[in-house]
């Protein structure tokens, strides 16, 4: 069973380690996530989770609101969405589900908001792997566009989506 625990600074370590996977760098190539300062810094925009299986853990979701975040990574939007981050840290952990219950979980963090209307995610263009599994979940592609370096695709699971699949 997969649950999700606020990220902590002893988790620094575990987390730099997960940075340096090449599955990793693949699907994130040009990003550091300055651990050591971010973790210290728990604004209320943002939760940094830990994923763990039976107690061991095995991957990181970050979900922000992207309207208040203080990078304005996704520029000019509208209030009431969230947007996640989520990676496995390992490659032996990829294609068991695992990723699959923890956006379950991060979803469902996300819509316990009443006034959030949609989630968006932004996989590269170039990760076809993401794409199939975001699309899996119900999340439907809006366009593509770049943010800094990253070709990418925004991706957005509006609240009415996440009810009729009886979440």
């Amino acid at each position: 069973m997969i649950v999700l625990r606020a990220a902590k600074p002893n988790d620094v370590a575990l987390l730099r380690y997960w940075d340096q996977q090449p599955h990793i760098i693949a699907s994130d190539p040009d990003s550091d996530w300055d651990w050591e300062t971010e973790l210290l810094h728990t604004p209320d925009w943002r939760e940094q989770l830990i994923a763990e299986l039976d107690g061991r853990p095995i991957g990181v979701i970050q979900i922000i609101d992207p309207a208040r975040e203080d990078s304005h990574y996704w520029g000019k939007i509208s209030a009431n969405f969230r947007a996640i981050d989520i990676w496995i840290g390992e490659a032996s952990e990829l294609g068991k589900g695992y990723g699959t219950q923890m956006m379950q979980l991060a979803l469902a963090r996300c819509f316990a908001a009443p006034a959030v209307t949609a989630v968006l995610i932004d996989p590269l263009v170039s990760n076809v792997r993401a794409h199939r599994f975001y699309e899996r979940l119900g999340f439907q592609k809006l366009e593509r566009r770049r943010f800094g370096n990253d070709d990418c695709f925004v991706y957005r699971l509006r609240r009415t989506d996440w009810d009729a699949l009886g979440r």
